[in-house]
């Protein structure tokens, strides 16, 4: 905050129009709106913008958030979005992108993942099946939103696994790849029984009855035996993004 801004923000406070509490959350860089409270200053300490998650917020809430985000041109990122609220956030925000299969919206900014994608990069999401392919997109653009190059290596699981021998020699190059897998859950051992690099396993809710909507995929990659495997929730492209994102930029802060 520069010191026209901090001279405002004392001047109101002084008038009783703003809280001590408002003006501290206004310094602290969190911003209320419709009942959402907004962290600006969450790249700066913790080294990952603050990202939407659309389930559970009313469309006023999900646009508002939305807005204080994209303030001043800034990109901005939702994830979960359905078809209803992808449908309104794109009236409310002319030029925004809204990829229905991956449940992201973008504002000011372009995932690029329709279409073909790079099956190379310093980063690689690497899919079991096609059954996985909505969460292993939402962990492709929401690694492209944080800046990493993500390429995208889709359908190579154990049941053809073969289908993976084309792709190790780029898999070998990168420095941490991300494996979403439901059914048994295997694909993330065979990464990182073969890859130097650290793999974030993805257990997705994908598989048949006694796969318990991904918990058996999730207890397969927590037993994994091979080294360097970390795991994180179901379903849970983001997180798995989040990860890699800060194995990749390190201590860095902006």
């Amino acid at each position: 905050m520069d010191t026209k801004a901090l001279r405002r923000l004392l001047d109101r406070v002084s008038r009783g129009s703003v809280s001590p509490d408002e003006a501290t959350r206004t310094l602290n860089g969190e911003a209320q709106a419709a009942g959402v409270t907004l962290d600006h200053k969450r790249e700066g300490r913790a080294g990952l913008p603050e990202v939407v998650f659309g389930p559970g917020k009313n469309l006023e809430q999900l646009a508002e958030a939305v807005r204080g985000l994209a303030e001043g041109g800034r990109p901005a990122l939702a994830t979960r979005v359905d078809a209803m609220q992808g449908k309104f956030l794109l009236a409310e925000f002319p030029g925004s992108e809204y990829h229905a299969k991956s449940g992201l919206f973008a504002a000011n900014f372009r995932l690029n993942l329709d279409g073909p994608q790079p099956a190379t990069g310093q980063a690689l999401v690497v899919s079991a099946g096609a059954a996985d392919h909505r969460v292993a997109l939402e962990a492709l653009g929401s690694a492209r939103f944080f800046g990493l190059d993500m390429g995208f290596v889709p359908d190579v699981g154990v049941a053809g696994l073969h289908r993976l021998a084309p792709h190790v020699e780029a898999l070998a190059q990168a420095r941490v790849v991300v494996a979403v897998a439901g059914m048994d859950g295997a694909l993330p051992s065979v990464l990182a029984g073969l890859l130097p690099a650290p793999v974030v396993a993805v257990p997705t809710s994908a598989g048949y009855g006694v796969s318990f909507g991904g918990v058996a995929a999730l207890l397969t990659m927590l037993n994994s035996c091979a080294p360097g495997v970390s795991v994180v929730n179901i379903d849970n492209g983001f997180g798995a993004a989040c990860v890699a994102a800060k194995i990749l930029r390190g201590p860095e802060r902006h």
